[in-house]
């Protein structure tokens, strides 16, 4: 019961990685607030853990969108009274059709980096404020391997999540006189429900000789970090960005 009592905000948790957490978060105490854009998917996975014993709401929010967020915030607040945690978990990533970085039009790279690193930086904006009130807090931002692997054809994303990284540094100096933590998990090679199609089997093979570990990323196993980072086990950590890569060679 690592987060009894907690308050946790995770965004993009209507399917995939998000759904894990809010599962692992309520079985640990948290009060969940399960936000993404897909309003079915969120009411579905909230019930879900409601079902299973856990206490939990579903919001619908676009994390692009200053009013929309803040909505979000405003929502768990009267719901749970507070907020103590926030993992910036939404993304657009399976959908994205690999390409040169000269193909990649202006109306798609703003789409990336508008949820990617903007939605990243709205949502920390508007939980500030009360977790400051509170003197605590644990916001626990999703970059990516592809910062540093920067991985071809992906520019877009790359950049995004780079920005990801980018920010946890600055706002955990800014916010760590009043008690709140601020650090980033870079994954890869996590393997999800949700459909991709920017890695062949052969790119696999590639990708599993770079790592240590010679098999694909499960959920699961970014269930533990997530949690360590989101509760008081990490609570002299911020600004670091943990890899959860299977031990990548990045050189």
């Amino acid at each position: 019961m690592r987060l009894k009592d907690r308050v946790a905000i995770i965004t993009g948790a209507g399917q995939g990685i998000g759904r894990a957490y809010a599962f692992a978060f309520a079985r640990e105490g948290a009060q969940v607030v399960v936000a993404d854009l897909n309003e079915a998917k969120a009411k579905a996975v909230a019930e879900e853990v409601v079902a299973a014993g856990g206490r939990a709401i579903a919001v619908t929010v676009d994390v692009s969108d200053r009013h929309s967020v803040q909505a979000m915030v405003d929502a768990t607040v009267t719901a749970f009274g507070t907020v103590h945690v926030l993992v910036n978990n939404a993304a657009v990533f399976a959908t994205l059709t690999m390409k040169p970085f000269e193909e990649i039009s202006v109306e798609e790279w703003d789409r990336v980096l508008a949820v990617n690193s903007r939605g990243t930086f709205l949502c920390c904006q508007a939980v500030a404020p009360v977790m400051r009130a509170n003197k605590y807090g644990r916001i626990v931002n999703i970059s990516s391997s592809v910062v540093q692997t920067g991985r071809a054809h992906y520019a877009h994303y790359v950049a995004s999540k780079g920005a990801v990284w980018a920010l946890t540094h600055a706002l955990a100096t800014e916010l760590g006189t009043d008690g709140i933590t601020v650090n980033s998990i870079s994954p890869h090679g996590i393997v999800t429900e949700v459909p991709r199609g920017t890695i062949t089997d052969d790119q696999w093979a590639g990708i599993l000789a770079d790592q240590a570990l010679k098999r694909k990323g499960e959920v699961s196993d970014m269930v533990g970090a997530t949690l360590f980072l989101a509760s008081d086990d990490s609570k002299y950590m911020t600004g670091q960005t943990l890899g959860v890569d299977a031990g990548l060679r990045y050189t």
